[in-house]
């Protein structure tokens, strides 16, 4: 194993810290915590211990400053810096995005549209939104929702300035560019009604950040006499509002991650009481749109992969409700948009994105849909921003791992796709040099498990002699996104062969596939991502011992799992912001998250449930013996991941690992949250830092 890492200062002693023995007995077990203490964020021996790994890790990293530069230099070499995203229309408005050379942030801006609603390039550009000049000042700056009233003359926006996902609410003024003095704290969700002058939004409970309340606001009235409507006091549930495509009613949703129910109102009419749809039913979701009289509703009452009813808005109940589209046993019915004359049913088909356009015959959807074709055989494809109703098109976004972010507008008249922008890749990219492929492995219970890869042609040997390098996530239902990134050339230009396990736990095949890795089929995920590396070895994409893999949250989780169960099989680990105390966090209610994460987890205030949890928690697995090359990243304002799992994780780790020339390192950013730097260029820093200790780990400049 390469010891180029640690050419570091003979003085650069990993720390280690103190342990102070905090037992939890429960079922019959006793679970040992030394590193409990690290919770205390406040305390200045925590924050000792958390900057001297930062100063560790700076040292041992010293050697690759350069390297790191050189990467940076490459990745932005990449991006179109100065660049304007696709216009859509909202209204009278045509609505984008700039992007500057130097500035770290968008700004997002509008122009009036033409007589004939058309975009017109030459009327005059109206700044919205500066995101930089909220920056200034913050070492961190993130936008959470932003919505501009119907009568387009206010904007309703929430940011974020440490990280921690706690967002202000303001408004402002567009005639005058103020802000005014309306306000709340802690926002989530925003709607307005249809009068602009009533903004619905969502808060969170000040101890676990869930979302549980909604309040009416009437725009120059003090928060104080904002009136709460609906209050969801299930933990497990969490609540938004927003508003149909046709603008006519405004939704209330509570969902949990099984279970959902809806309540609307008229948008003209905000003051009076929401109606529910229909009472929730635990295990089913629903999720309502409306058009001409009529809520559409995707549900999985029936069956897993959902089907579609219609049903009056004046008889919403489930007894009325009539099916339009059934469920397919083999193809998930992943969402479902209406429109007045079409809609559009995206599905999955064997793990790929699919769209069927469907013409209205009344309230009726017209057989022969159309199919939209996408060409790649690994890829990503979904609706992109369409905000007008009564339309002949609509736009959506296709990328690939050779193929750019691209935005395309679907005539419905002539089935025809129109290529309104690709994302430019300067500094000398051609896509012909690199090719995708779409593989299946088989797990150990015989599943086949679909893996994504990409690689650069003229590098890639299939004898097993490339690096490989394997991203994996798979939890909460999430399929992982087959898309282009511009960072990865560095790595593909290097002869990295890159490759995306579409494990169990994620949704990439359905719901189906979620159930199968989730709560007591959690360990299929990791065995999962194992035998999909094994495979990729096998069949000679990548050496056996050269093989990085990457995660981060739940992925993180992955991560630790998967080191714990086979450190032999890989090289390097990059750990981002990894879920890996599960036992102490799950046990602990009054932490963000907890209770709702039962549903994915399990609760191990249950016996049966702890014994399992306890069998593939990454920190209580922990043993003596020899370890991969690993490098942790976490923030210290990590709302979803607190710091102190990540950190003592690496503390616990230090005291076990055997292979001393193996680097351990752990990295905190004290100014970001979940998501790690809010700047683009800032996130580029971060990640040539990863790549500069996967490179030096396998001495590759």
């Amino acid at each position: 194993m390469s010891n180029l890492l640690n050419a570091a200062p003979q003085d650069a002693k990993p720390p280690i810290t103190k342990r102070i023995p905090h037992p939890t007995h429960i079922h019959d077990t006793t679970l040992e915590d030394d590193y409990f203490w690290l919770r205390e964020k406040d305390a200045p021996e925590v924050r000792e211990y958390l900057e001297a790994e930062n100063a560790y890790t700076e040292a041992v990293m010293a050697s690759t400053k350069d390297l790191q530069k050189t990467l940076y230099d490459e990745m932005l070499s990449h991006i179109k810096e100065t660049d304007t995203s696709v216009p859509y229309r909202d209204g009278n408005y045509y609505y984008y995005t700039h992007t500057v050379e130097g500035l770290q942030y968008p700004i997002y801006c509008r122009r009036i549209a033409a007589a004939d609603q058309r975009h017109d390039a030459n009327a005059t550009e109206e700044v919205i939104l500066d995101v930089n000049k909220l920056a200034e000042g913050q070492p961190f700056m993130s936008l959470g929702g932003l919505s501009v009233s119907p009568s387009g003359t206010l904007l309703a926006y929430t940011t974020d300035n440490t990280g921690f996902r706690q967002y202000t609410l303001h408004i402002r003024d567009l005639n005058t560019g103020n802000d005014l003095p309306d306000t709340a704290q802690r926002v989530g969700s925003i709607s307005w009604a249809a009068d602009s002058k009533t903004l619905f939004y969502s808060t969170e409970d000040e101890q676990t950040k869930r979302q549980d309340r909604v309040f009416r606001h009437t725009l120059g009235e003090a928060q104080s006499s904002d009136v709460q409507v609906f209050h969801e006091e299930d933990e497990r549930f969490n609540v938004g509002v927003g508003r149909t495509r046709d603008r006519k009613y405004l939704f209330l949703e509570s969902g949990s991650h099984t279970t959902s129910e809806c309540r609307f109102v008229d948008a003209s009419q905000p003051t009076a009481e929401f109606t529910l749809i229909a009472p929730r039913i635990n295990d089913q979701e629903y999720y309502p749109d409306h058009r001409d009289g009529f809520f559409y509703i995707r549900t999985n009452d029936t069956g897993k992969n959902f089907r579609l009813v219609v049903t009056p808005v004046a008889t919403p109940s489930r007894e009325h409700w009539q099916e339009l589209l059934p469920e397919d046993k083999d193809v998930p019915l992943e969402d479902f948009d209406v429109f007045q004359n079409f809609a559009i049913a995206s599905e999955t088909v064997l793990g790929l994105d699919r769209m069927r356009v469907f013409r209205f015959e009344g309230e009726q959807l017209a057989a022969n849909p159309v199919t939209v074709a996408f060409p790649e055989p690994t890829y990503s494809a979904g609706l992109s921003v369409n905000r007008i109703f009564d339309a002949n098109s609509f736009r959506y976004s296709y990328t690939s791992l050779v193929t750019p972010a691209s935005v395309y507008e679907y005539n419905v008249n002539t089935n025809e796709s129109t290529l309104l922008k690709q994302q430019e890749v300067p500094g000398g990219f051609d896509r012909t040099r690199y090719a995708a492929e779409r593989i299946w492995a088989t797990a150990t219970d015989g599943v086949k498990v679909p893996i994504s890869l990409v690689y650069r042609r003229d590098t890639f040997h299939k004898n097993g002699t490339n690096p490989l390098y394997v991203y994996g996530y798979g939890s909460y239902g999430y399929a992982l996104p087959v898309g282009f990134g511009s960072s990865r050339l560095s790595l593909l230009d290097r002869g990295i062969v890159m490759a995306y396990a579409h494990i169990r736990g994620g949704g990439d095949l359905g719901d189906t596939w979620h159930d199968a890795g989730k709560m007591m089929h959690k360990r299929n995920t990791f065995t999962d991502f194992i035998a999909c590396t094994e495979h990729l070895v096998a069949e000679g994409y990548g050496a056996k011992d050269k093989v990085i893999i990457e995660g981060g949250s739940a992925g993180g989780l992955l991560m630790g799992a998967v080191a714990n169960l086979r450190p032999d099989l890989f090289r390097i680990v990059l750990s981002h912001v990894p879920f890996v105390d599960v036992m102490n966090t799950m046990l602990d209610a009054s932490l963000p998250l907890t209770v709702g994460e039962y549903e994915e987890w399990g609760n191990p205030n249950e016996s049966d449930a702890f014994a399992y949890m306890r069998s593939y928690s990454p920190y209580d697995n922990l043993a003596a013996g020899a370890y991969p090359a690993t490098l942790i990243k976490t923030s210290l304002n990590d709302s979803q991941v607190m710091y102190w799992e990540p950190a003592k994780f690496t503390a616990k780790l230090r005291t076990l690992k055997t292979n001393h020339e193996a680097p351990l390192l752990l990295h905190i950013n004290m100014d970001a949250g979940h998501g790690g730097a809010s700047g683009r260029y800032d996130y580029l820093k971060e990640i040539s830092m990863d790549y500069a200790f996967v490179l030096r780990e396998l001495a590759i400049e």
